[in-house]
Order: C-alpha cells, then structure tokens, then sequence
C-alpha cells in the first residue's frame, strides 16, 4: 500500500492539530509512549517531531508533508512548499505573535535603544535578521526557555512568543514591537509534490482541513417559510448570508437553509420565527468546502 510519510507537530499545536484533524475526518491517536500515531487513514504514516525542526525534515525528505508554524520555516530557512495556511494555534484560531518586550520600568522605546545590548530568545536567526535591518548592533543570545524571567535580569529584552499577551502582563513586560506573526502551515517538499499519488492526497487533505477550519463558529439552519413571509424572513438574515431556497410540496411554502455564525444565532432564531418562519433547525457543521 502506497503511503504517504507526514510530520505532525508535537508540543503546543499538537492537540489542537489533533482535534483539527478529526473535524476533517481524520482520527489521529497519539499515545504518550509513543512518537508514531496511529491513524483510521491506513494511508497516513505519521511521527511526532518538533515545530522547531519540522521544516528541515521536510526539507530533507525525511516527511512528505507535515505541520508547522510559519516562524519556524523562517527560522530554519528550509526550502519548502506551503501548500495553504492553517489559521489555529495553541489555544485559539488566531495569528501568534514573536514580540521584542522589555520589562516595565526600562527606558527602552524602540529596537533602537538596543544598540550594544543583551537579547534573548528562542528564535535567534530570524532575530539577528530583525535586528539587523534595522539597522542595530546587539547580542543575541539563543534561550534555552523560562525566558520571560530573563527580562531585567539577565538579559535586556526578550523576543518572546505570544498568544493573547497574558503571559507577559503577568510578568510585568511591555511590548516594544512586532517581530513577525505566524501562523501554522501545511508544507511539502518537491519531490513529494512531484509524485501524481502523493500530490493528491496531500492536496485532498489540504481541503479538508481548511474546510474544518471554515465551519469554525458556523452552523447551519434549517425551516419552513410561507411564500407571503419569504420577503420579511430574509430580511432577519446577515446580509451577506444568501440562503437555498427550495419549493416544498404545497405550492405556498418553500425551505430555506442558511450557513451563519454561531454566534448570531440566539438573536436571529427568535426574529426567524417572528417573521414567519416555522419548524427551525439549528445543526452543525465539521466542514466548509468552498
């Protein structure tokens, strides 16, 4: 059987890639002993390897594919193809953030008050990349973690990785700039891509998986509305949502069916039925191909 070798992300994205996974319709099981999920895709041989280091391994051929954040593809400078990008993170569907913070008190305004000081960080090439177009001479220390604490202690600022910004007001640190935003990417290598049978089912997977991102905070309704009331029931809809309107049996209905955000739904199902609507279903959804 012809098998397709994937990188998935073990670490911060690795639950979170997991549950994207199964919302496509891919079951991956990780077990704690082990770096090889197993998967219901007999066709998927998957390893559990760092974000870090996941570009490389692709790079390399090692992987077909695999999952990582684009930061780390810049850090690591592999030459890859992203074959789409994958809007989750750790704890949400939102961009990360690489940040230059220093703690509260410091007198530093900008990347320029660092001129021939201490910096720390996890992502070292691409900050020696920052600052240097910026024209700013510093030494930039790789960190080893707990980096945050480094802050005015060790080190003068921090380029530190952050989601909501929490973390960092807990630890007294203020943002100075934006380094880079990241989000996760699906990449393959050229040769991978260059095989008919591969590029398929990378291709194929690429779709579903933007498809379950796409139904996130979607769902769908479904009811009956009369003829009379179509006009006034549309109206109630968010205007860039056109529902599928079908006729039923009795010439003076029709259904109609629309995809809205889940979040709107507790204002619109009661202006629904006020307008007119009848036997309303809320259902939802695990993907969206466009």
């Amino acid at each position: 059987m012809k098998k397709l070798r994937l990188g998935f992300p073990k670490g911060s994205l690795q639950d979170s890639t997991v549950e994207l996974f199964k919302r496509a319709g891919i079951k991956i099981n990780v077990s704690s002993r082990s770096y090889f999920p197993s998967s219901d895709d007999d066709e998927l041989e998957i390893m559990l390897v760092r974000s870090q280091e996941m570009a490389r391994y692709v790079q390399e051929g090692f992987f077909d594919a695999g999952l990582t954040g684009y930061d780390w593809i810049c850090e690591s400078g592999a030459k890859v193809k992203e074959i789409c990008e994958l809007n989750y993170a750790k704890s949400g569907f939102r961009p990360v953030r690489w940040v230059l913070c220093v703690p509260e008190a410091s007198k530093v305004k900008s990347v320029k008050d660092l001129q021939g000081k201490r910096v720390a960080t996890e992502l070292i090439n691409y900050t020696k990349k920052y600052f240097a177009k910026n024209k700013v001479k510093a030494d930039i220390e790789f960190s080893w973690g707990a980096t945050e604490a480094k802050a005015g202690a060790l080190v003068d600022a921090i380029v530190e990785l952050t989601e909501t910004g929490s973390s960092l007001r807990a630890n007294k640190l203020r943002i100075v700039d934006e380094v880079l935003t990241s989000t996760t990417r699906f990449i393959a290598n050229d040769k991978a891509l260059n095989d008919k049978w591969k590029r398929e089912k990378i291709e194929n997977m690429a779709m579903l998986l933007k498809g379950a991102l796409a139904a996130e905070g979607m769902v769908g309704l479904k009811m009956n509305v009369s003829c009379k009331s179509l006009d006034k029931v549309i109206s109630v809809l968010p205007a860039l949502k056109k529902p599928t309107i079908s006729q039923l049996s009795d010439e003076n209905w029709v259904a109609l069916e629309v995809i809205i955000e889940e979040k709107t739904v507790k204002q619109i199902i009661p202006a629904l039925k006020r307008a007119g609507a009848e036997g309303i279903i809320e259902y939802p959804l695990n993907k969206i191909i466009y």
